[in-house]
């Protein structure tokens, strides 16, 4: 209660001591004091804790105000030496616009980098930059900021070109202007000096203060209060459940206020939790702590003095100030001289630190910025930012003294939070890295801080991942952020070096090769053998890093390909890293010799299979890197004196690369399968498009780099003996023996596929030719082909091909700049994607063995590419391509495919092939053995081409394939196998290529020709043959089939029939007499052909006639409330106890809407199921308690055939047969008669009135009347089924006009015709709700329904006996048409006055509809058209009619409608006005009474308004039905005709609408970010969703902002879209939901849900009108079900906290 008291008194204290205050004498004194400091830290101490932190609810505005009048208010007069209204405004005034725009990105805010020209990624635009900059029609990249960083605008070091926007363009005139400094005096600057210094210190020493009790020197304050804060902080440890549980148990509040103190936590950093005398907060600090320190550290919480808090709070306000100030004036600031001292208030004064030496103020807070809290720490960040960084100088002192903390590692807190997230503003500012390599040695640094922070090491000295504790992992992810510093600063490569850089580069690069050799052959792995291996081993985190480290390794090659001698010298330094990394490696491995084909290598016994093997080689791979920049740049020419080129050891840089790939072919043929999926998610990554550039294909380029150094004899038979297959070829009889060999199976099947990936690697190393430097080739080559193979595949959409691509440092794959020579771009439809097809020319580029297709990818492209070709008539060989010849450095690689050692392989193969007995070879062995035969001949053919008459052709390989093996075995040669296996029967598969090689081969005998020949015409002779065959089987059935239908003649006949009955659209196409107008009202209503209507149940395939005193048969319905034609959402819910629907008013605010999938049953038999459902669903909540996409409880089922949501069903009724009816009930009628007068005055009928009345239908439809009735009541009211509510037929009727109106409205928006358009499930929906209404009364209570009857009618014509008749402006006609007509069953029941049925239908047709006219008249605004119109004679008569009645109704209403002139615009009013009424009535009396519509209204023809008004039995100028009897009232404005509802527009860039979204603050956590703001589509509110902040309680549960609104503005259903995610999502009810592709789409046809390529989005007005169409079809519950269905992790979201 003391808090309570002090809360009031302190203020008044405070307002007379508020009122006695005068800032001018306060800054008066300051001027005069010497020591300004202490009189300034006097005044604070004073007034800081009598205005913040008096209780335990801070008030903000009233803190600010005070603080505003009392603190800031004399420093901004001290800084201006007079008032500071016109001190700040002069400042303002000389200040000129600075040519760095440095605005701040806030969360959310859209950034643009330009592609083309922005130095890096990390330089952006923010949007009015971009939009005022040359980069708008570049190709750039849209993303979302994080917060915290600032526009690049102005910044000549970030862009190739256009670095200004048009706002920031420096002015020519600049420079002869004078100097705006002026005008500042010398006072003014030390003034300056003065209050930034103090203010700065001030905010400094309690931003990093850690005492909890007591204040710095100097703020201590007069009078000192017991009061406390129990201060709760932030982490990124515990999660919101956990905080909200706690505070609940510590401090005694409520679920929402716990809510409401974590989300404050987590957005400023901290919140106080408890305010009180010590102990009170010490208590709840105790049970903080105990409370979340069982699985983790606890949360920190500190109880704190309020003073304490209070200057805190000061603190922040002041550096807020400071950046306010700033503001004013900073472009005076940066350029006066003498002014440096403000800014070395920042980096100058120096304090003690903490470990005692001196440090500026910017070291103190960059040092304690892990201790600070978020608030504290964002303000500092912005504050950084907007002076110190906003100016090159200063960025270079900042920078200098910016260190690389490594308490960022221990600290908490995400990197966004941490001082370390401004490395990205200096470390990619090109000058600045430079200057920081060469003077402060930053590589060197960023390195070994990295290196030190990895302490896990084995014997070898190389890092240890095993045994890693999650709390190290969190360790290591936190180091990783180094990695991403020193991309930042190795971003941009130099153009010019100095010597000093040099230097430094190369002193870091000695850093980068320790780092490196500590990883080669980390995680070595050996083959289980036996049993599987037990626990898997830790490798992810080794592959962490050599992700990270990728475009490092990457960056640093290019660093080195700038200059020649950087180049030599990292060269050097790597051979001498790999060679002290290979030393130790050669233990215990005993040297062999190998001799096969008269050759023989000196090489070391090493088997894959047993010794251990890693797939870590980054120094190898570097190495291979550099090797081919030598070749690249044409070092290795130019300069081979300074190389080591002699030196090099080729079997050694081979042995680890081809160990690698080794183990891979090995993991492939199964022999490791024992060592689990660690292992086999290594092999995955290895080949992976993230790591394959450092590390697959670098192993490549060294086995290359090798094989060109050795006998290519030599280096098959060592790659032999690493497969372990040198065993096999090497043997004398190779050819025979290997395939009688008794082998196990295993063995035999391992042996193949290992045989097969070795042919594979020499085809690579022999043809992988396309990287600049090893073929002669250009840089985009490369990507060329990779891009062709990909879409050898299929075709393939842009963000696919992008993801298949390895991307560089900057995010780039260079794919833009060649994608148009290969590939052809398919636009999308409404659904689908843009595709990028092969270019046919491109197709011979093909090369099955390209070296980054997985096995998968490859048997893919071979049969798309096969298809293809035989599609084109082509023969099916993919024979291999054309390559580019290979550089000079690697050119003896192409001797491989002509060596002895190759040859014997080739032989063995082959003649395996030609004998296959035991199946010891395999068919794509074969097929690699005829590639690399085909590349070898292909080479021949492009030497001899080449070659020039001085130089010989060393390259012969058809000589050598020609030649018979050596005695005495005497094999056949290469040549005569292929011969032979030409002929052989068990491979088919691969004529095609053998025939291929020996067209190419010379020496094919003319024999072998002939027997070619000879194949080609049999082939084609049976093709003829089958063609015959073919097309005489085809006339024999058709013939059978013409014989059958002429027998069966009446069998058919019947069967047309009755399709013709089934289908509802068969009727409107045969009107009983041509001669004959058609009329579906009044007593000349066209009557049916009387037909039999005999439907199938989809349940049990019995057919049914539908007759009143049959089975009852039933529609599969959804029935859902709908404010789809809503023209007043804001209108509020009604009391559904209270409610009465009986009149609905023209704003349709909210309707009950009835779809159907069309889908006929027998009641008894939809029971059944529904039974079965429901019990179904009671098991499966017993076992596991999911979600299912339909609700049991609420009546939901799927339709058994198409699983259609549905919650009801609609009875089948025959056409309302009122005449028999009459016919039995006639004598009744007479003795009632009398009784029947009564009904008028009485709505309360005696018993036994309406019990003499026999109902036409059977029980069981009676009983499915009643059960749709009640469903339409339930869900339209929102109330519990009550059978006995008068108000069940009233929300038939209703639903039935609401139903008729929006499809009339949709097929008026589809441009479609009233008639034939819709589709069969819509067409019998509506006849089954028309024919259920005429038929609902005779479920009712039959009084009831004549009195609604009576009440309806008499807002027609005025009754003195029923109270309360609507006004008729409030009325809906449709509405009130469809319930009258439905209603006055119940009393012509017992009329005996010999009134047809028709003719009461037309009569009341004729009333409603002048009512309608007289509406129109009454709310036709002013005439729009003041031209005189021409019109015909029959218009003059129209014209003449409207004016009578509109001049009728002026003097009936009085003034309150003007005046009208022309009666051709009173007309044209009447004429749109009542055209959506009269098609609504056309198309309920059309389904009410069977009538077909004439075939004019099936089409979209002229003089559609004559025959609608003939169809309807009205004149086509209604107004002759006017009949001057109506009360009028006064109007209320509603104007007709009602203009369809639709979807918010939404702008055609997407940016624009991140840009509104940024600027969206949540509602209720004073002006913050919202972290997902949604914007609904149906109405256009922007919504903070999917927090806690914005829950609102719905019927006692807690639903996210989306949720509330769809019952506020959708009853229900709602339609969003997720700016942050660009994504739509579909919400109904609160279990129910949806993601949806959003209607935006990049260039490539593509959505970008999440944002994550950053390619612009367009609006695409077809996919959004298809989102439109689903929401006007009532269809957005229907889709949630579907898509549920098909994906069950859906169901398994929480939607309601949307």
């Amino acid at each position: 209660m003391a808090a309570a008291e002090s809360d009031r008194e302190v203020p008044s204290a405070l307002c007379t001591e508020f009122l006695n205050f005068s800032v001018k004498d306060t800054a008066s004194k300051w001027l005069q004091v010497t020591d300004l400091y202490k009189e300034v830290y006097h005044h604070l101490a004073r007034y800081v804790p009598k205005i913040y932190c008096l209780g335990p609810n801070l008030n903000p505005q009233s803190e600010d105000l005070l603080a505003q009048m009392l603190l800031q208010a004399p420093l901004e007069w001290y800084l201006c030496g007079e008032d500071p209204s016109t001190g700040l405004a002069k400042l303002e005034q000389n200040n000129q616009p600075s040519q760095l725009c440095g605005h701040v990105f806030k969360v959310g805010e859209p950034t643009y980098s330009c592609r083309e020209c922005a130095a890096d990624p990390t330089c952006v635009l923010c949007m009015q930059c971009f939009l005022g900059s040359v980069h708008k029609e570049h190709r750039y990249r849209m993303t979302t900021s994080g917060g915290g960083g600032f526009c690049d605008c102005g910044d000549t070091e970030a862009w190739k070109k256009g670095p200004y926007c048009q706002k920031h363009e420096p002015n020519i005139s600049d420079s002869c202007q004078e100097d705006p400094l002026a005008h500042l005096s010398t006072d003014m600057i030390a003034r300056c000096y003065n209050v930034f210094s103090i203010v700065l210190k001030y905010a400094v020493d309690m931003l990093t203060w850690d005492k909890e009790d007591e204040l710095p020197p100097g703020l201590e304050p007069p009078d000192r209060s017991d009061t406390y804060y129990c201060m709760l902080f932030n982490d990124e440890v515990h999660t919101y459940e956990q905080v909200i549980y706690t505070l609940q148990k510590a401090v005694n509040c409520t679920q929402k206020e716990a809510v409401s103190f974590a989300t404050t936590v987590d957005r400023d950093g901290r919140k106080s939790v408890r305010f009180g005398d010590f102990a009170f907060c010490e208590l709840a600090k105790s049970v903080i702590v105990r409370n979340t320190s069982r699985q983790s550290k606890p949360l920190r919480v500190q109880v704190m003095h309020s003073s304490v808090v209070a200057h805190q709070c000061f603190a922040l306000k002041a550096l807020h100030w400071l950046g306010h100030v700033i503001g004013y004036s900073g472009q005076i600031l940066f350029k006066y001289k003498e002014l440096n001292t403000i800014f070395k208030c920042l980096l100058g004064v120096t304090q003690r630190g903490p470990e005692g030496e001196n440090s500026s103020l910017v070291d103190t807070l960059m040092l304690c910025d892990s201790k600070m809290w978020k608030g504290a720490r964002n303000v500092y960040h912005q504050l950084f930012m907007s002076s110190l960084l906003m100016d090159l100088k200063y960025k270079k002192l900042f920078a200098i003294q910016f260190r690389l903390q490594s308490d960022y590692v221990k600290d908490d807190h995400d990197r966004e939070f941490s001082v370390t997230d401004l490395s990205v503003q200096m470390f990619t500012v090109p000058s600045l890295a430079r200057m920081l390599i060469t003077e402060e040695n930053l590589m060197t640094i960023i390195i070994r801080t990295f290196v030190d922070h990895l302490r896990h090491r084995d014997l070898q000295g190389r890092f240890q991942f095993e045994r890693y504790t999650a709390q190290q992992a969190f360790k290591f992810r936190r180091v990783q952020s180094l990695i991403g510093d020193l991309k930042y600063v190795l971003i941009s490569r130099p153009t010019e070096w100095s010597d000093q850089l040099r230097e430094k580069f190369l002193e870091g690069l000695d850093t980068f090769l320790e780092l490196l050799k500590c990883m080669q052959g980390m995680d070595p792995v050996v083959r289980q053998v036996g049993q599987h291996i037990e626990m898997e081993p830790e490798w992810e985190a080794a592959f962490t890093l050599q992700m990270k480290l990728t475009h490092i390794i990457s960056m640093i090659q290019e660093w080195c390909a700038t200059d020649e001698r950087v180049l030599i010298a990292a060269y050097k330094k790597c051979l001498t890293a790999l060679t002290h990394c290979h030393s130790g490696f050669t233990d215990g491995e005993q040297p062999i010799t190998l001799s096969m084909c008269g050759h023989s290598v000196d090489t070391i016994r090493y088997c894959v299979s047993q010794e251990k093997v890693s797939i870590h080689l980054p120094v190898s791979r570097l190495l291979a890197g550099l090797h081919v920049l030598l070749s690249k740049m044409e070092v290795a020419y130019r300069f081979p004196e300074q190389l080591p080129l002699s030196e090099l050891s080729p079997p050694m840089l081979i042995e680890h690369p081809l160990r690698c790939l080794v183990l891979c072919a090995q993991v492939h043929a199964g022999m490791w399968r024992r060592n689990g999926f660690s292992l086999v998610n290594q092999i995955y990554y290895y080949h992976n498009v993230k790591c394959r550039v450092e590390m697959f294909d670098k192993d490549l380029i060294m086995l290359q780099a090798g094989a060109s150094m050795m006998d290519p004899n030599h280096f098959l038979m060592i790659v032999l003996s690493r497969f372990e297959l040198y065993h096999i070829f090497s043997s004398a009889d190779c050819r025979k023996r290997y395939n009688r060999e008794n082998a196990n199976k295993d063995v035999v099947q391992q042996n193949n596929t290992l045989m097969e990936e070795m042919l594979h690697l020499i085809m690579m190393v022999v043809g992988e030719r396309f990287e600049a430097g090893i073929g002669q080739v250009e840089g985009c080559d490369e990507i060329k082909r990779e891009i062709l193979h990909q879409l050898c595949i299929r075709p393939m959409a842009h963000s696919e091909l992008v993801k298949a691509l390895p991307e560089n440092e900057n995010k780039e794959t260079g794919m833009e700049r060649v994608i148009d020579c290969v590939a052809l771009f398919k636009k999308p439809g409404v659904t689908g994607r843009g595709l990028y097809e092969l270019r046919p020319e491109c197709a011979k580029q093909f090369n099955l063995y390209f070296h980054h297709y997985s096995r998968a990818d490859q048997s893919k492209a071979e049969e798309a590419q096969r298809k293809l070709k035989r599609q084109n008539g082509e023969d099916t060989a993919l024979p291999p391509p054309v390559l580019p010849p290979f550089c000079p450095l690697f050119a003896s690689l192409v001797n491989i495919l002509q060596c002895d050692v190759l040859l014997g392989m080739l032989g063995a193969v082959l003649q395996w092939a030609v004998e296959p007995s035991a199946g010891h070879w395999s068919e794509s062995m074969l097929q690699r053995v005829l590639h690399l035969i085909g590349m070898a001949l292909l080479e021949e053919q492009q030497q001899l081409e080449n070659s020039n008459e001085d130089n010989d052709v060393y390259f012969n390989f058809t000589l050598k394939m020609c030649r018979p093996g050596e005695a005495p075995s005497n094999t056949a040669s290469v040549l005569a196998l292929l011969e032979n296996l030409q002929n052989a029967p068990h491979l088919e598969v691969h004529k095609d290529m053998i025939r291929w090689l020996l067209k190419y081969t010379d020496t094919a005998s003319p024999l072998l020709q002939t027997a070619c020949d000879k194949d080609k015409a049999e082939r084609k002779r049976k093709v003829e043959m089958a063609r015959l065959r073919r097309e005489k089987v085809m006339a024999q059935m058709s013939e059978m089939q013409r014989h059958f239908i002429n027998e069966n003649k009446e069998l058919f006949q019947q069967s047309l029939e009755e399709l013709e009955a089934s289908t509802s659209t068969s009727l409107e196409h045969s009107p009983t007499s041509s001669d004959a107008a058609l009329a579906c009202v009044g007593p000349r209503r066209s009557r049916p052909r009387e037909k039999r209507q005999v439907v199938t149940c989809i349940l049990c395939q019995e057919e049914q006639e539908i007759r009143a005193d049959g089975k009852a048969m039933v529609l599969a319905a959804f029935i859902q409330r709908s404010t789809v034609m809503s023209k007043n959402r804001k209108r509020p819910p009604h009391d559904p106890k209270r409610y009465d629907p009986l009149f609905m008013h023209p704003d349709l605010s909210f309707g009950t809407h009835t779809g159907s999938c069309g889908h006929i049953m027998h009641s008894h038999c939809w029971q059944r199921y529904f039974e079965a459902v429901q019990a179904k669903e009671q098991r499966r909540q017993q076992r596991l308690r999911v979600h299912t996409s339909y609700d049991v409880g609420n009546g939901e089922f799927l339709c058994p055939l198409c699983e259609c949501l549905s919650n009801t069903v609609i009875p089948l009724c025959e056409q309302p047969g009122l005449g028999q009816w009459l016919k039995t009930s006639g004598q009744q009628i007479k003795a009632m008669h009398s009784a029947h007068r009564k009904l008028h005055y009485h709505v309360d009928l005696p018993v036994p009135l309406f019990t003499l009345f026999r109902n036409p239908y059977s029980s069981t439809i009676k009983e499915m009347l009643t059960t749709f009735g009640t469903a339409t009541y339930k869900v339209g009211l929102k109330v519990h089924p009550n059978e006995q509510d008068p108000r069940i037929p009233i929300m038939c009727w209703g639903s039935c006009a609401y139903t008729i109106q929006s499809i009339e409205r949709l097929l008026v928006d589809e441009k479609k015709p009233l008639f034939g358009s819709l589709p069969c499930r819509q067409d019998d929906c509506l006849s089954s709700l028309a024919r259920f209404g005429s038929a609902c009364w005779t479920a009712a209570c039959q009084p009831t329904v004549q009195g609604h009857f009576i009440r309806l009618l008499a807002a027609l014509i005025p009754d003195p006996q029923v109270e309360a008749s609507p006004c008729i402006l409030d009325v809906d006609m449709l509405h009130l048409l469809v319930s009258v007509v439905l209603s006055y069953g119940s009393v012509h029941s017992q009329d005996s006055s010999g009134l047809s049925v028709d003719a009461v239908q037309l009569h009341l047709f004729h009333l409603i509809t002048v009512a309608h006219m007289v509406q129109i008249l009454l709310t036709s605004g002013p005439e729009e058209v003041t031209m005189e119109q021409e019109s015909g004679e029959a218009e003059r008569g129209e014209e003449e009619g409207a004016c009578r009645l509109y001049n009728t109704l002026r003097t009936r209403v009085g003034s309150s409608l003007p005046e009208v002139g022309s009666g051709w615009h009173l007309w044209r009013c009447v004429k749109t006005g009542i055209l959506p009424y009269l098609r609504g009535a056309a198309l309920f009396f059309h389904h009410l009474n069977g009538v077909p519509a004439p075939p004019e209204l099936h089409a979209l023809c002229p003089g559609q308004w004559e025959v609608l008004c003939g169809y309807l039995s009205l004149p086509s100028n209604p107004l002759q039905l006017f009949h001057s009897q109506q009360e009028l009232l006064e109007p209320l404005l509603h104007g007709f005709p009602r203009e369809s509802n639709s979807l918010i527009d939404l702008p055609d860039d997407y940016s624009a609408l991140i840009n509104q979204a940024s600027s969206f603050t949540c509602p209720k956590s004073g002006g913050d970010k919202s972290r997902a703001p949604t914007l609904c589509l149906v109405c256009g509110s922007m919504l903070c969703s999917q927090s806690y902040c914005c829950q609102t309680e719905l019927e006692g549960e807690d639903v996210g902002a989306c949720t509330a609104h769809t019952f506020a503005c959708g009853a229900g259903v709602g339609i969003f879209l997720r700016v942050r995610e660009s994504q739509v999502l579909f919400l109904a009810g609160k279990t129910k939901g949806c993601f949806y592709a959003p209607p935006y789409l990049d260039d490539y046809g593509e959505t970008d849900q999440g944002l994550r390529r950053g390619n612009p989005l367009h609006l695409c007005h077809e996919r959004y009108r298809k989102i439109q169409k689903l929401w006007r079809q009532h269809s957005i519950t229907e889709e949630i079900g579907h898509a549920q269905e098909a994906n069950q992790t859906l169901v398994g979201i929480d939607w309601q906290h949307l």
